[in-house]
C-alpha cells in the first residue's frame, strides 16, 4: 500500500483517465506510480510524457543492455515495483530473466557478458551516495559504445534513480507484473 493513496477513476481528472485508459491497454493494469502522481496532474503529465518520448528517443544501445542496467539500479535503490516493472518487460522482451537471480554477483558470473558487466558496475557507481564512478570506467564505455551509447547509458541510469526513488519514497511496492497477476500482456 502506497503511502498516500491512489486517485480512483471516479476521481480522476479527464487527461488522467486517458493516461489510465492507455496504461491499461499497454501493460494490463494502470502502474500504481501513474495513480499515486495523479494528485499532481502536471507532475503525471510530465512523467508519463517524459516516459513516451524516453522509449522512442532511446535507441543507441540495444534494449536489453539498456534495460539490464535500469534493473540494476532498481535493485540497488531497492524499489520493489522498478524490480517488478523491469522484470516484466524483460520477459516480454524475449529476454533472460532467470540470470536476473545472479545481478548482485554479476562481476562473477559467466551469465553476464563482459559489456554487461562494465555497464553494471557504472550503474552501481552512479547510483552509490557519493557516487563512485571513474575515469577509467567512463573512459573504458565511451570506447566501447560510442559517446552516443555512453550518453544514453548515463541518461537511463540517472532516470532510473530518479524512478526507484521517487517510487521508494512513496511506498509503491510490487504491483504483480512479475507474476503476471496485474499484467496481462501476452508473451512474444
Amino acid at each position: 500500500m502506497p503511502r498516500i493513496p491512489a486517485v480512483p477513476y471516479a476521481k480522476a481528472s479527464r487527461l488522467t483517465r486517458f493516461f489510465y485508459r492507455f496504461a491499461k491497454r499497454k501493460f494490463g493494469a494502470v502502474p500504481e506510480p501513474m495513480s499515486v502522481l495523479a494528485h499532481h496532474p502536471g507532475a503525471l503529465a510530465s512523467w508519463t510524457l517524459m516516459e513516451g518520448s524516453l522509449e522512442k528517443a532511446l535507441r543507441a544501445l540495444p534494449g536489453s543492455l539498456r534495460d539490464l542496467a535500469v534493473y540494476r539500479v532498481a535493485t540497488v535503490v531497492g524499489c520493489s515495483w522498478c524490480v517488478d516493472f523491469g522484470t516484466m518487460k524483460q520477459r516480454l522482451d524475449g529476454l533472460d530473466i532467470d540470470r536476473l537471480r545472479e545481478i548482485d554477483d554479476y562481476a562473477t558470473s559467466d551469465r553476464f557478458t563482459e559489456t554487461e558487466k562494465r555497464a553494471l558496475a557504472y550503474a552501481d557507481a552512479m547510483t552509490a551516495q557519493p557516487p563512485t564512478v571513474t575515469d577509467e570506467q567512463v573512459a573504458e564505455l565511451d570506447a566501447e559504445l560510442g559517446h552516443k551509447g555512453l550518453a544514453e547509458l548515463t541518461f537511463v541510469i540517472g532516470v532510473e534513480n530518479l524512478r526507484a526513488r521517487c517510487f521508494h519514497a512513496l511506498g509503491i511496492v510490487d504491483q504483480g507484473f512479475t507474476s503476471g497477476d496485474a499484467c496481462r500482456v501476452p508473451l512474444p
